[in-house]
């Protein structure tokens, strides 16, 4: 029991402190397999089987292509084909953020990478025509949160790892429809929001792109998720193989199609995807160390026996859980979010019979939430320092996002086919 107490006490103690997520798991596990004298020597082992796991090779594949469609411009000429399409007037910019966000999501697969690539393209041009900047990083922040449901996400490849029963493929198709109504639900406020103070009217003189020319321009990135997606189903290529795919596709249009990518910008988006996966890997290993000595000393089935044993019935600790992850993904990215806490919300799932595909999609939804509510949101903070405006200037707007996405995750509880439906009619259940 002491071991347990010093293991949570620990990590939590070096979070509050600033240590790196990473370093905070190595730590506080290590911690706890030294004073409860398991064997030091176990942490190389669970180092290794952390992160030797073939589904985990996909992750640097989709950061590297999520780099190269953004320096590719292809979110520059959605962003035109979107304009041409929707028109422009009180909130049409903000509604095709949004739509660029959620289409970026069938590629990169990563909240804040998302938030960088939208936000460095729309962000100065909603400014230009009217948008305070706060309200146009509250936008960019929420739409980018869109990213972790809609595949490929590397989220859930992380949950699939995690939970063998509930495959990539399964998990893809379970989060579109759910990733597309988050889209939807983001929508209605910022439109709202944004007639009613008059946002968007501001005409920056620029003629309004023709829909057939923007639309050539911008096919090739239209095509990226029909060729990543599309080629799963059919069985072409594993969801890793189509992480090579993306890859490959996007060289091909960055270089050949669009010439934007010179051969020596091939280096430094090697470096930038190698940083990113690295940080995401050590988090994956590390975490690793941290949940076997949990497990080990037994602290994971006294949670769980707690929590069951309020009484509160399924939905009542749905709700629990809900509150939990969204206050815990104000401070965590989604991949430390599941490699900490799943360990314990599995039994709590198994326990009353929920599909753990259907479970996983309404983890996501709440990391999601939790991506862009203040104080410590991730996507925010990006979007925020490309606007250069503070967080906390972002709380009256980005609020009525969230009641918006909480609609969403709601419809999901109610509606579990809503999740559940692609799947089972593509087969993977």
């Amino acid at each position: 029991m002491t071991a347990g107490l010093l293991l949570f006490g620990a990590f939590g103690a070096m979070l509050v402190l600033g240590t790196p997520i990473a370093v905070a798991l190595g730590l506080a596990g290590f911690l706890a397999i030294w004073t409860a004298d398991l064997g030091v020597m176990a942490m190389p082992t669970n180092v290794y089987t952390g992160i030797a796991k073939y589904p985990l090779l996909a992750i640097p594949m989709f950061v590297l292509a999520g780099a190269i469609f953004d320096r590719s411009g292809v979110a520059e000429r959605l962003v035109r084909f979107a304009t041409a399409l929707v028109g422009r007037g009180a909130g049409m910019l903000a509604v095709v953020t949004i739509v660029v966000a959620m289409f970026l999501g069938g590629i990169s697969g990563s909240g804040p990478a998302n938030a960088a690539a939208v936000g460095g393209v729309m962000i100065g041009a909603m400014g230009r025509a009217g948008y305070p900047p706060a309200f146009s990083a509250s936008v960019v922040g929420a739409a980018a949160a869109t990213d972790i449901l809609i595949p490929p996400s590397i989220a859930f490849i992380i949950y699939s790892v995690l939970v063998p029963s509930a495959t990539v493929p399964a998990l893809f198709a379970a989060g579109m429809i759910p990733g597309v109504l988050a889209g939807l639900a983001l929508i209605i406020p910022v439109v709202w929001m944004s007639r009613r103070h008059g946002f968007g009217t501001h005409d920056d003189g620029t003629p309004l792109p023709r829909v057939w020319q923007s639309f050539k321009e911008a096919i090739w990135g239209l095509m990226a998720p029909v060729v990543i997606l599309g080629g799963m189903r059919s069985g072409w290529f594993t969801p890793t193989e189509a992480a090579v795919m993306a890859v490959i596709y996007g060289l091909f249009v960055g270089i050949v199609i669009y010439r934007s990518i010179a051969w020596r910008d091939i280096y430094e988006m090697l470096v930038e995807a190698a940083e990113i996966s690295a940080v995401i890997l050590i988090v994956v290993a590390l975490a690793s160390v941290f949940a076997w000595a949990a497990n080990t000393l037994g602290v994971i089935d006294p949670i769980v026996k707690s929590i069951l044993g309020m009484g509160m019935g399924q939905y009542g600790v749905l709700v629990l859980l809900i509150a939990m992850l969204v206050v815990i993904g104000m401070f965590l990215d989604g991949v430390s979010t599941f490699l900490i806490l799943l360990p314990l919300l599995i039994p709590i799932a198994q326990h009353y019979g929920w599909d753990l595909v259907w479970f996983g999609v309404l983890l996501t939804m709440k990391v999601a939430i939790g991506q862009f509510t203040p104080p410590m949101a991730v996507n925010l903070m990006v979007s925020c320092r490309i606007a250069q405006v503070p967080i906390e200037s972002t709380v009256r707007w980005v609020g009525w996002m969230i009641v918006a996405m909480f609609v969403a995750l709601g419809l999901v509880i109610a509606f579990p086919e809503l999740a559940l439906w692609l799947p089972r009619v593509l087969g993977y259940l």
